[in-house]
């Protein structure tokens, strides 16, 4: 607590002992009477103006909540006002009929509003909506329940005592409901909102106990303005600025509690139990007989004009809630295609996986014949053969190895899950791809020529998988070009924006280009279009303007890294050296 809130505190509490000592010390008089009401209009005033910080540094519905607390208490201090002025300026009593009274009456209603915003619960914008049409409903009951049985006892027929009696039974009734608010609030609250709606019917009890003693002394014609009756309702006026100056609360996090829809549903009913509650009661005001004519017609008009103001209020109410359970449909209906779409895609994802499943086990499978016919192909190659035996013995090693290079593509497009990607220098990839595929186009009388790009960046990605993609179109175009002809193959490496760029291109033979890769089925090619996706780059395959075909790779480069002595993930054999 500030010091200024300290200080401000020690004033109220002197003037609250001032109060009390004047009220048990001296006799009645009008110097007690002055002195102790305008102490009561000043505790009321600090009341209000103890709640202002905390209004002024919230927004939305907690500001809402502190403004109805300080209009509840500002009509308060107008009531106390009002009766000062008679008592103090004019010097007489105040009237038995007084115009102030629906003041008094008025000033419980916004804190039964602030009270029935709850808010120490986060709500939605759809419940605040309906809830403040529900909360205006009540409001707008209330007033009228009061202009219909006390003002006709005031205005119509004036009889003191009727009047009097219904004053105190619709503020008593008021004033339950009102501390009955609080003990709801107060039971589904915690922390320092939960210490605030104790205080709050701390004073309440406190002044609802002053009203019915004051009321009893009344009628024993034993109480005056300033006496012994007077000092709990001092003492309640004077808890307001210890409750504004002491209470420290924020609004509620979404996350932090459950939004409870029975409290909406309960304020919901009793609006509408508000509305139906009219025609009984105009009923009643035609049948009593024991009222005078003038006042059953008086009710009868009263009845009719509110009931017109509330069913304006509740067609409105229906029209926002048709608006939101039509835009409720239309969500509904948006999230079951959605669902529907999730279902389907799922069902897709589980036939892929088990389709993976089993290509990935078939390729295993094929393995163990295609490793051993290598191995059978590699030693009838180094036996004694005749020319045309050892071209034939050399094509079946090339397929056998192409063969085992696609069933290697099925099982890297079969597994599950993405690899763990690194830092790659795509240069020393190439060289590696072209060095482990020297046997083949050395075999074939092919030539291959590296280009490649100093100032190249790195990517990041699976080396294995990369370099499988190298060494499967290196494989494609060297069976390609033994078939249809060709004797060059140049692997280019270039920056590009953010690219780093593979290239791979076959020169021209006479009738046209050699194609590097095969067709856009080839089950090789798809794996290799697969991998690049899950790396984030490009596959093209396609013949240039000068007669030659390129197979074009992107991939996005990565920021540079600190220079190290050797390149990683490729086997230290093939780093940075030159093929042959």
């Amino acid at each position: 607590m500030s010091k200024l809130a300290k200080v401000w505190l020690g004033v109220v509490a002197i003037v609250l002992v001032a109060f009390i000592t004047a009220a048990l010390t001296m006799p009645r008089s009008f110097g007690l009477t002055a002195f102790c009401d305008v102490a009561e209009s000043f505790l009321l005033i600090s009341g209000a103006a103890s709640f202002f910080p905390l209004a002024r540094r919230s927004q939305g519905r907690l500001r809402l909540f502190w403004s109805l607390i300080i209009l509840g208490i500002t009509l308060w201090f107008s009531y106390q006002l009002m009766w000062t002025y008679y008592e103090v300026l004019l010097r007489r009593d105040v009237p038995d009929l007084f115009d102030g009274d629906i003041v008094l009456f008025l000033n419980i209603v916004p804190l039964m509003a602030a009270v029935a915003l709850r808010p120490h619960i986060p709500r939605d914008e759809y419940s605040a909506r309906l809830g403040r049409l529900d909360f205006a409903l009540l409001i707008v009951w209330w007033f009228y329940l009061y202009v219909f049985i006390v003002l006709p006892w005031q205005y119509v027929v004036a009889d003191i005592n009727v009047y009097n009696r219904n004053l105190n039974a619709i503020y008593t009734a008021e004033k339950v409901a009102f501390l009955t608010g609080l003990i709801v609030g107060w039971i589904g609250s915690h922390g320092q909102w939960r210490k605030l709606y104790g205080r709050l019917f701390g004073m309440g009890l406190c002044y609802a106990a002053t009203s019915a003693m004051a009321n009893l002394a009344i009628e024993k014609n034993v109480y005056y303005s300033g006496g012994f009756y007077d000092i709990p309702l001092a003492a309640a006026m004077a808890s307001l600025t210890w409750i504004g100056l002491r209470t420290n609360t924020e609004e509620p996090q979404p996350d932090t509690r459950e939004v409870s829809t029975g409290y909406g549903v309960w304020v919901a009913r009793c609006s509408m139990i508000a509305v139906f509650s009219l025609p009984a009661l105009a009923i009643w005001a035609l049948l009593d007989s024991a009222v005078p004519p003038r006042i059953r017609l008086f009710r009868l008009g009263l009845t009719l004009l509110a009931a017109f103001l509330m069913s304006v209020m509740v067609f409105f109410r229906q029209h926002l809630l048709d608006r939101e359970l039509i835009q409720l449909l239309h969500r509904s209906r948006e999230s079951f295609e959605s669902l529907k779409r999730l279902q389907e895609q799922i069902l897709q994802s589980e036939k892929l996986a088990s389709i993976g499943q089993l290509v990935g086990g078939a390729a295993h499978e094929l393995n163990n014949p295609i490793t051993a016919m290598l191995g059978y192909s590699d030693l009838l190659s180094s036996t004694a053969l005749s020319a045309d035996q050892q071209t034939l013995a050399t094509k079946i090693g090339q397929n056998v190895r192409r063969t085992k290079s696609l069933v290697g593509s099925l099982i890297s497009f079969a597994r599950q899950g993405p690899a763990p990607k690194t830092t790659i220098d795509l240069n020393t990839l190439a060289r590696t791809a072209i060095k482990l595929t020297q046997p083949q186009w050395q075999t074939l009388n092919v030539e291959v020529r590296g280009e490649f790009d100093p100032q190249l960046p790195k990517i990041l990605g699976d080396a294995n998988q990369l370099l499988q993609i190298c060494l499967q179109l290196i494989g494609n175009g060297l069976h390609v070009m033994n078939e249809q002809g060709g004797k060059l193959l140049t692997v280019t490496t270039q920056k590009q924006g953010g690219l780093s760029i593979l290239h791979f291109a076959t020169a021209p033979i006479a009738g046209g280009p050699v194609p590097l890769a095969v067709s856009e089925n080839d089950i090789a090619l798809g794996a290799c279009r697969g991998i690049l996706q899950e790396h984030g780059g490009a596959f093209s395959c396609q013949p240039s303007a000068n007669g030659v075909t390129d197979v074009h790779i992107e991939l996005p480069a990565v920021e540079p890294l600190p220079q190290k002595t050797k390149e990683a993930n490729v086997p230290v054999l093939w780093q940075s050296q030159p093929f042959a």
